[in-house]
């Protein structure tokens, strides 16, 4: 089986056995991607977006490419104004630049906290992420329990790579980002992110002053995150050892 249609098997199989589902688009093209599948495919699956306030025109305006091409609504979740208010009264705009704590509350505020009203209600939520973006996304499953939402988590594209992702693109005509033509390979809020340059990885101009290894918003990896899954690898070797 392809890998397309391995992604579309998942994607009808998480519409019909888990509605309420969403795609949670960052409007990346791994977004785009899955959001052509569902459309093409007419699929029973919602999508929204985290509207941070900081977000690149050009990012915001696929979302009318979404509604336009696919007849798909996409849902905006913005920040809490008053906490948004409270960080930059305190902080400053752009105090993320300062340390790591400030960057993951800014962070906290105009993604994390969006995104836990966003899948209120769901059952399941999809995402673009991919084992290749990153070390941090190396173990990533295609399909995963998220603790911290109580709820199934998809990731169809799991096994793909970049070259892949762009050859579905270009094959299906999928509408994406003009910032990927200026050198990004993954794009975020316009003060976070910056092009790359030979050599990196694909997030390597995400919060780019910052080590690798904290360079995540904690949409995906709550702090605990490595915890979670040891506990879950555990319990999953217990379970074979006992056969309950």
């Amino acid at each position: 089986m392809s890998k397309e249609n391995a992604a579309r098997d998942l994607l009808a199989r998480v519409a019909r056995d888990y509605r309420p589902a969403v795609l949670a688009s960052s409007l990346s093209v791994e977004d785009m991607v899955l959001a052509d599948i569902i459309g093409r495919d007419r699929l029973d699956i919602g999508v929204f977006v985290l509207d941070t306030g900081r977000l690149h025109r050009d990012t915001l305006d696929l979302t009318r490419s979404l509604e336009w091409r696919y007849g798909i609504p996409v849902r905006i979740h913005q920040p809490q104004p008053q906490a948004v208010d409270q960080y930059v009264e305190h902080f400053g705009r752009d105090a993320f630049y300062e340390g790591v704590d400030l960057r993951k509350k800014c962070c906290e505020i105009r993604k994390v906290e969006p995104l836990r009203r966003a899948l209120a209600g769901k059952r399941a939520w999809i995402t673009g992420m991919r084992r290749g973006q990153s070390a941090s996304r190396s173990e990533v499953a295609a399909e995963e329990n998220d603790p911290v939402h109580g709820l199934r988590k998809f990731n169809p594209l799991v096994d793909w790579n970049e070259d892949e992702v762009w050859a579905h693109v270009k094959r299906y005509d999928v509408p994406y980002n003009p910032l990927y033509d200026q050198g990004y390979r993954s794009i975020g809020c316009a003060p976070c992110t910056r092009p790359v340059v030979a050599g990196e990885d694909a997030r390597a101009g995400r919060w780019w002053w910052e080590t690798a290894a904290a360079r995540e918003c904690g949409i995906h990896f709550a702090p605990d995150a490595k915890v979670i899954r040891i506990r879950e690898q555990s319990a999953r070797t217990a379970t074979a050892r006992t056969g309950k």
